[in-house]
């Protein structure tokens, strides 16, 4: 699995880092930090519940 943000159209809303912490981070500047683009199957279903939940979209999960 990858995971891609994009980060220009980020609002920073923070329910992935809530989600996910261990993936997604909140940088300074309020928006989303991917703390790895190639997280372990396990977490496989938070994530994708993640970019589900994602008030503008802006994560992408792909096989």
């Amino acid at each position: 699995m990858r995971v891609h943000i994009d980060r220009d159209r980020c609002t920073g809303s923070g329910q992935c880092a809530l989600l996910v912490p261990e993936v997604f981070d909140q940088g300074e500047d309020g928006l989303t930090l991917l703390l790895t683009e190639e997280p372990p199957e396990d977490s496989y279903e938070d994530v994708l519940q993640a970019s589900l939940t994602c008030p503008t979209q802006v994560i992408s999960v792909t096989d």
